[in-house]
């Protein structure tokens, strides 16, 4: 980023702090995506990632005056929601971790044939896309936090390797290296077991019974099929603050971005208008 750029961001920047609230909003409207998607591929779940979204979003808030322009703006946010994600213990796959040994022996000897009809009536190609997004976010879990953090930052978010060991604490050659490994691990276990991604036997329509007998779907309740789905292009626009993007980018089509839902942005709007946000910029 140039020394212009960087004075303008600043300008805003000290805006917002100063109580200028419709740059506090702009702030927080161009980030709460890229938060809402880091947090839903970082603990598999909407209902946790939205949570999460909220608690950040209002760290970034609370602590805005600590950005002094030293990286760029959303370099800062993922910084604060990095350290954030890997420190929350509330959500679902903190209190039942998962690893590949235990997803593939599931996919490998669930008795799906055993299963009578689940659906509600609800079309089963629908509830099989349902199942496939899940699945693979779902998968993520079976990485530990850091290298989760790792494949996320540098496959869905695609961000430069300088930048991500920054955000990481460590050296840009390490995270290329661990990304790499983690890459393939993911390949690997997709080839192996995901008939939708590789030429595993799984296959999403044939599990959809077994997916909603062990709460893994919910008729009544589809997040990623209702989810209002983003461009790609949209979320590295967030990023155009940044350094150029490397080349090791691979297509895992599963990593798809969305919009934050209604609720986050109607609560952090209603934050915004408080009272209680005056009086956190003012002590």
């Amino acid at each position: 980023m140039n020394e212009k750029k960087k004075e303008e961001l600043q300008a805003f920047v000290d805006k917002a702090t100063a109580g200028d609230k419709k740059a506090l909003e702009a702030l927080i409207t161009g980030v709460q995506d890229m938060v809402f998607n880091l947090s839903l591929r970082m603990l598999g779940t909407f209902v946790d990632a939205e949570d999460a979204t909220q608690d950040i979003l209002l760290k970034i808030i609370t602590h805005l005056s600590s950005f002094r322009g030293d990286s760029s703006f959303t370099t800062w946010v993922f910084s604060i929601a990095v350290n954030h994600l890997k420190n929350y213990k509330k959500h679902m796959f903190a209190r039942c971790p998962l690893s590949f040994e235990y997803y593939g022996d599931d996919i490998e000897n669930g008795k799906i044939q055993d299963v009578p009809d689940l659906t509600q009536d609800v079309e089963k190609d629908i509830l099989a896309e349902e199942l496939k997004m899940s699945c693979t976010n779902v998968m993520l879990q079976c990485l530990d936090m850091e290298s989760r953090c790792i494949f996320i930052l540098g496959t869905m978010f695609k961000l430069d390797s300088r930048i991500a060991g920054e955000i990481l604490e460590m050296t840009p050659e390490a995270y290329r290296q661990r990304l790499s490994r983690i890459r393939k691990k993911m390949a690997d276990f997709l080839g192996q077991y995901c008939g939708e991604y590789g030429s595993g036997r799984c296959k999403c329509k044939e599990r959809v019974n077994y997916a909603i007998q062990n709460h893994r779907i919910n008729p009544s309740q589809l997040d990623y099929t209702t989810a209002t789905e983003i461009s790609i292009q949209t979320m590295m626009d967030v990023k155009n603050a940044m350094e150029d993007i490397d080349d090791l980018s691979q297509d895992f089509s599963f990593c798809k971005p969305y919009q934050s839902p209604e609720r986050t942005k109607y609560l952090i709007q209603e934050f915004l208008e408080s009272t209680q946000l005056s009086i956190i910029q003012n002590s």
